[in-house]
């Protein structure tokens, strides 16, 4: 008799990155931190190694009729630097696997290359090696970066206290508008010729999505401040989902103030235009690579003059859950988002 089988969306990404990597168990002794975080921390001498790998597959993170390759090429690098620059580190090497169809030619994989290399010359990271494969299915590009930290100074996503100060960098919810912006003018130009697509004054939104930045500069900010965060995240998968793996890491609750959430104004027009709720878009849109961090309430005068830098929340004990405080003084639960099974397919 078949034992029963669980379907993957009963339980989500979330549930099943914890059913898989449940009693895991480290034999290395060089092994410090390892799944449960942006990056696994590895201590080989001097330093700590931090490793991540990201993967992208067509038709599911991106879609070539409107993502340039070489954009493409682009985020698929810089996504991984966030990570690393999210456990308080520095990229230093990246390794690039492609499974390739046969629909792609010599050219576009050196315009993919051609953005992934310049990304890495901004960045001041080293391409040392990858793989190629044949794929069925389009597109798939997986891209592992190594990094470093000095000893003990990774900052993990376990380290906040009840009365921290929550704080993000930059904007959120932009790139989410800017793929809702490049979908609707893809449905547009279906069956026309000569389609010109409307983004005057959106300009923003389409560079968000489609050539994002790791916040190098917010990590080089803080360390000349004199800045250790209690805990950081990279903002991937939503400011919601983020600061709630914050929390679940730390056993921790928290408060998000909705009027103090950093929004652009071409986000804001982006989302009345589309008649979409911008609260939503800015808690779980995603892929705003910024940087989601805790404090202590003690560095509030210091932190409050940096630039670039809002604090919209605060720490709390477990037992009060995550929370958003609307406008109105109101409490709504936060809620976790992350891929599921019919997003997928």
């Amino acid at each position: 008799m078949e034992s029963k089988q669980t379907e993957i969306s009963s339980i989500g990404e979330f549930g099943l990155i914890d059913r898989i990597t449940d009693g895991i168990a480290h034999v290395s002794a060089s092994t410090r931190k390892g799944v449960g975080d942006d990056a696994a921390v590895l201590d080989y001498g001097d330093k700590d190694v931090l490793v991540t790998t990201d993967m992208l597959l067509e038709g599911v993170h991106f879609d070539l009729t409107y993502v340039p390759l070489k954009h493409l090429g682009y985020k698929a690098a810089v996504v991984n630097f966030s990570d690393i620059y999210a456990m308080n580190g520095r990229p230093r090497q990246i390794t690039v696997s492609l499974g390739i169809s046969r629909r792609f030619t010599v050219e576009h994989i050196e315009a993919l290359y051609s953005g992934i290399r310049l990304a890495c010359e901004i960045y001041g990271v080293d391409i040392v090696g990858g793989d190629t494969c044949a794929s069925r299915q389009g597109l798939v590009i997986s891209v592992t970066c190594l990094g470093d930290v000095q000893k003990d100074k990774a900052v993990m996503r376990s380290g906040a206290k009840p009365t921290d100060l929550i704080c993000v960098s930059g904007d959120l919810g932009a790139a989410y508008m800017g793929l809702q912006l490049l979908e609707r003018e893809k449905v547009a130009s279906a069956g026309q010729k000569d389609f010109e697509p409307q983004f005057n004054g959106k300009e923003y939104l389409i560079e968000r999505q489609l050539k994002p930045e790791a916040r190098k500069d917010i990590v080089d900010m803080l360390e000349k401040e004199g800045i250790v965060p209690t805990s950081m995240i990279d903002v991937s998968d939503g400011l919601s989902s983020e600061i709630m793996h914050i929390c679940k890491n730390s056993s921790t609750g928290c408060r998000i103030y909705e009027d103090r959430i950093p929004i652009d104004y071409q986000t804001a027009v982006m989302a009345e235009e589309l008649g979409m709720n911008l609260v939503t878009a800015a808690l779980n849109g995603g892929e705003d690579y910024e940087l989601l961090f805790t404090v202590p309430l003690a560095m509030h005068d210091k932190v409050s003059k940096l630039t670039g830098i809002k604090e919209i929340g605060y720490i709390t004990e477990e037992n009060l859950g995550c929370a958003l405080i609307t406008r109105d003084g109101s409490e709504l639960p936060l809620r976790a988002q992350g891929w599921n099974m019919t997003q997928a397919q």
